[in-house]
């Protein structure tokens, strides 16, 4: 086995927007206070070669994805298959993907990214020396809380006490999963895999960083001098980090408190890490499409005429809030009800990618999964550590749980309007069903 890294930063100029937490913000970077880094781990094992980038990104789309593949196979002839383009989510990035209202991505920066995440690979691929891969799985408490079950974060002074745990922990990962890399007598390299959202800083703040992630993989790898590490994002969808909208000042002061918890756990790890026997790699992507609900094109239009009323309220103002989400729904509408009209096949298409490196599954999907559907997948795996990855290759929103769909709120209803979709329908099973396919292929690849 051979394994190799590789770090670009990926860091945008100060002005561009950020990503997240409302309709049309403005919220545009004043500083940076975290670098942001596109990570790649490249393996090689039975005569195949598989790569997964890590980027301190909200998200990347598709046509990203693809660029960044065409990029690696043209300099060192990896296939499409090979090369998974992850992003640890964080919210105080750069606004990078298609969400109507909640920032806009910046085209110089935006014709840059592809060429800097590809070179992260292309380094990890050329770094490839001989290599020993270690995992534990240890505990990692106190970082977030079920948001669709708790709706509000608990006061400050509370969340930040060292042994101050969420109601209902079994709704969060308790665990994370840690990876050594050790090559010629020192670590080279490492990742952690865990599922919560970056959201210590919301919309007050303006600073550039990738969150308690981020600031931890920072804080690590300058302990381990030359090492790169990377942070695989799991299911988040339905866990905030315990501390949410905050005021700037606050947010701040408490992101380090958040990246010092996850990094002791991942030091934890990185101790107890015990050898993994890898012989072979395996790769395998699926395009798939997911269904949506069977809404008509006269429900689409009585939804927009709704939202045009707001709109066209005598003294309306774009200070509302109300006025700037009606638009987001007005302009999605439209543009919905024109496809409709134009006979265009409603259902997203995306892909789901996965890696098996000897008894650990890489399961990668394009949504930001809820805690349920991790599980279901987890514990029908044929694989001895099955790790299922969010925010892979794509950016289709939130995958709901059959709960949080019955609610039909915010994770269900209204993010699909944002990114210009119909609400799905049934996803929890339809993704369980996608992803054990994609495990048992990888079981017999």
């Amino acid at each position: 086995m051979r394994i190799g890294f590789g770090k670009v930063d990926i860091t945008p100029r100060v002005g561009v927007e950020l990503c997240g937490f409302g309709p049309f913000l403005n919220r545009h970077s004043i500083g940076v206070r975290d670098r942001l880094w596109a990570r790649a781990m490249a393996i090689e094992a039975g005569g195949r070669t598989a790569v997964v980038v890590s980027c301190d990104l909200v998200a990347v789309v598709l046509p990203t994805t693809k660029q960044v593949r065409e990029l690696v196979k043209e300099a060192v002839g990896l296939g499409e298959d090979a090369v998974m383009v992850h992003c640890t989510h964080t919210h105080s990035g750069p606004a990078t993907h298609n969400s109507l209202g909640w920032g806009v991505p910046d085209l110089p920066y935006m014709e840059l990214l592809p060429r800097r995440i590809a070179e992260a690979c292309i380094q990890a691929v050329r770094n490839l020396a001989p290599a020993e891969l270690c995992h534990a799985e240890v505990p990692c408490e106190g970082i977030g809380l079920n948001r669709e079950q708790d709706r509000d974060a608990p006061p400050l002074e509370e969340v930040l006490r060292d042994d101050w745990r969420p109601a209902k922990p079994e709704l969060t990962d308790t665990r994370c999963h840690v990876f050594r890399v050790d090559s010629a007598g020192k670590t080279i390299g490492f990742a952690s895999y865990f599922g919560c959202h970056p959201v210590c800083c919301c919309a007050q703040t303006r600073y550039i960083h990738g969150d308690y992630a981020g600031v931890a993989t920072n804080m690590l790898e300058r302990e381990m001098p030359g090492s790169v590490g990377l942070f695989l994002q799991g299911a988040q969808g339905d866990v905030n980090s315990c501390v949410v909208h905050k005021p700037e000042k606050e947010a701040l002061l408490a992101l380090d408190v958040i990246a010092a918890r996850y990094a002791n756990a991942v030091r934890v790890g990185l101790r107890e890490a015990k050898p993994v026997a890898v012989d072979s790699v395996a790769c395998v992507r699926h395009r798939v499409s997911f269904p949506t609900l069977p809404l008509t094109v006269e429900e689409l239009r009585a939804m927009l005429a709704e939202q045009e009323a707001i709109l066209s309220r005598p003294g309306a103002s774009d200070e509302e809030r109300e006025v700037r989400m009606a638009t987001v729904y007005a302009v999605s509408l439209r543009k919905l009800v024109a496809r409709m009209e134009a006979g265009e096949k409603m259902e997203p298409v995306s892909e789901v990618q996965g890696f098996r490196l000897g008894p650990v599954a890489l399961l990668g999907a394009p949504f930001e999964v809820m805690q349920a559907i991790k599980n279901d997948v987890v514990a029908r795996s044929r694989h001895t550590i099955p790790l299922v990855m969010g925010l892979t290759n794509d950016s289709l929103g939130y995958a709901p749980d059959r709960d949080a769909e019955a609610r039909a709120g915010y994770a269900a209803r209204m993010v699909p309007m944002i990114k210009g979709m119909l609400p799905l329908k049934g996803v929890h099973d339809e993704l369980v069903k996608v992803l054990l396919r994609l495990d048992g292929a990888l079981a017999e690849a």
